[in-house]
């Protein structure tokens, strides 16, 4: 972490295999106090978490540490078109070095959408002690028709409205960063995508969250996870939300992700968890 500059607005660009990442940290730094790694979604980078990373930290007293994928926000661009698995490839290839690249020491991966299945996927395929739990929120681990047809709107909100625009605000090349999230989902050949298989293989407490009328998923998602996971699992559905709930319902987000960290700080103490 030596060249890494630990802050909100910082100076020294992360560069994983030769690729720049745009990235801010909050709170303490990884040889302070445990890190929360969060993922954003599929249209997400750093800058639409908006002030919900600071708020994290202030609730948590953990540090927090937020990136843009490569192809999202600031970053350098991607080759498009993304393979079918690449939620699987940034779990596997590019996660384990942004880590190594931070100093990440121990703590939990928080994921929204994409992020999210990017995160369980991560900790049901990777070997990393450092990881003890996970924040699932919105995860999709399977297509759903109604997850796919809301995709299918927004291609033809991007193609007929000022979307384009207002993502050029966050993301160095907009049409770029959409299609290379909505080409995959609309794909015939992603249709029968299903890595649930990965919940099978976490050991590690869980929080999963999700918005009874998320747009982009059931609960179906959520009922995969309690039918299929072995380690502590807490489950929030918090009413009058969709697919963004630390947007929709701040405050219960925050205070569910709050007594999670906490809880999971208090099991900490008592000694490691079995891995």
């Amino acid at each position: 972490m030596a060249d890494l500059d630990w802050s909100t607005q910082p100076k020294t660009p992360l560069v994983v295999d030769g690729i720049q990442l745009e990235y801010a940290c909050f709170g303490p730094t990884p040889d302070q106090a445990p890190t929360i790694v969060m993922l954003h979604e599929g249209l997400g980078c750093v800058a639409l978490w908006r002030d919900f990373p600071r708020q994290v930290a202030q609730a948590t007293g953990m540090g927090v540490f937020v990136y843009s994928r490569q192809g999202y926000g600031q970053s350098d661009l991607a080759n498009l078109p993304r393979p079918l698995d690449f939620m699987t490839r940034e779990a596997v290839d590019v996660l384990p070095r942004v880590l190594d690249q931070i100093g990440f020491q121990r703590g939990i991966l928080f994921g929204h959408s994409d992020g999210a299945t990017i995160a369980a996927i991560y900790a049901g395929s990777v070997s990393d002690q450092r990881v003890r739990g996970l924040i699932l929120m919105a995860p999709h681990f399977f297509t759903e028709p109604v997850g796919l047809a809301e995709i299918e709107t927004a291609r033809h909100t991007f193609d007929s409205s000022d979307m384009k625009a207002r993502l050029g605000k966050y993301h160095r090349d907009p049409k770029a960063t959409f299609n290379g999230w909505n080409d995959v989902w609309l794909d015939p050949g992603f249709k029968d995508w299903n890595v649930a298989e990965v919940i099978d293989y976490l050991r590690i407490p869980v929080l999963a969250i999700q918005g009874r009328q998320d747009q982009y998923g059931t609960l179906a998602q959520i009922e995969e996870i309690e039918s299929r996971i072995y380690s502590p699992v807490d489950i929030e559905i918090l009413d009058d939300c969709r697919h963004a709930p630390h947007f929709e319902q701040p405050e219960q987000t925050l205070d569910v992700v709050a007594e999670f960290t906490d809880r999971l700080a208090r099991i900490e103490a008592t000694g490691p968890i079995p891995g």
